[in-house]
C-alpha cells in the first residue's frame, strides 16, 4: 500500500514501508523508482524479516511523486527529508547509484542519519570533470531538449544501456524523465567537491562503500575514495551485477551494518 508524505517544499512523495525496528531509507540513483524496481522492494522486504524498519520512496518526478518545475536538490533533499521523518529517525540511508551522492549530500545536511550504506557511487571523477558534465546536461534540459540532456547524462555509462531505451517504443516519455536528474547531478557536483576539500572527514556516521562482485573498474576507486575521505569509512565488494545488488546478500548487509554500527 501507498503511503504519502508532503514535503516542506509542498511536494507529495509516494512510499513503502515494511517491517518495524531501526529505519533504513533507499535512495534511488537516476532512473528507478518503486513500479520499475523489484530488486529495491525485495530488499526491503527481506530487511524487514531481518527486524529492520525499510522505506522505498519514489524520487521526485517519478512514480507516485509527480512535481512539475525545477526539480534541483533543494527540493530533492527536502522530500527525503519528509520520507525521513516518516520513517522514524535516526536513520541508515541506503544510496545507489548518484542516489549515494544524494544520500551524502543529506547526512552534510546534517538530516538526522545514523549511517549510510552506499551502492557503487559514481564518484570517482574530478570535480572540474563533474561539473562540465553537469552544465552541459543542464543546458539541454532547460532548452527542453530531453534527448539530448538523457544522452549528455548517459555519456559515460555503457552504450548498450541508451541503445536499449532507444529501442523502446516509449523512449520519449522515459527521455522526460530527465526532468527528475537535475537533483543527481548537482548532488554528484557537490558530493565531488566535498570529496577534494575533505569536508567529509566532519561526518561522524559510519560509512560502508559497496561495489558488486562484477562490476566497472571505476566503482571500486569510488568506493575507496569515499571511505578515505571520511572518517569511519569502510569498503566492501557484495554479491551483484550490472549496477545492482542481490536482494539477499544486501538486505543480509543492512541488518549486519545497522546491528553492529548503529
Amino acid at each position: 500500500m501507498t503511503h504519502y508524505v508532503t514535503s516542506g517544499a509542498g511536494d507529495h512523495v509516494g512510499f513503502d514501508a515494511y517491517g518495524e525496528g531501526t529505519a533504513v531509507v533507499f535512495v534511488a540513483g537516476a532512473g528507478p523508482f518503486r513500479a520499475v524496481d523489484p530488486v529495491t522492494t525485495r530488499t526491503a522486504e527481506l530487511c524487514a524479516d531481518h527486524g529492520l524498519s525499510a522505506v522505498v520512496y519514489d524520487r521526485l518526478g517519478r512514480g507516485d511523486s509527480q512535481a512539475d518545475g525545477v526539480l534541483d536538490l533543494e527540493r530533492e533533499l527536502s522530500a527525503l527529508s519528509a520520507v525521513i521523518d516518516a520513517a522514524g529517525p535516526p536513520v541508515v540511508l541506503v544510496g545507489h547509484s548518484s542516489g549515494c551522492a544524494i544520500a551524502l549530500a543529506a547526512a552534510d545536511a546534517e538530516m538526522p542519519v545514523e549511517g549510510l550504506v552506499l551502492w557503487e557511487a559514481p564518484l570517482a571523477g574530478t570535480a572540474e570533470d563533474v561539473r562540465e558534465w553537469i552544465a552541459e546536461f543542464e543546458r539541454r534540459l532547460d532548452a527542453e531538449d530531453y534527448t539530448g540532456a538523457t544522452e549528455q547524462y548517459m555519456k559515460d555509462m555503457p552504450p548498450q544501456w541508451l541503445e536499449a531505451m532507444r529501442r523502446s517504443p516509449e523512449f520519449e516519455q522515459m527521455a522526460r524523465a530527465s526532468i527528475s536528474q537535475r537533483a543527481d547531478g548537482q548532488a554528484l557536483v557537490q558530493v565531488t567537491d566535498l570529496l577534494e576539500t575533505e569536508v567529509l572527514r566532519e561526518l561522524a556516521v559510519p560509512v560502508l562503500a559497496l561495489y558488486g562482485t562484477e562490476t566497472f573498474p571505476e566503482m571500486p576507486v569510488a568506493a575507496q575514495r569515499i571511505a578515505g575521505a571520511t572518517t569511519r569509512g569502510e569498503v566492501e565488494s557484495l554479491d551483484g551485477a550490472e549496477h545492482s545488488w542481490v536482494p539477499e546478500a544486501m538486505a543480509e548487509r543492512l541488518a549486519r551494518f545497522v546491528h553492529e554500527s548503529v
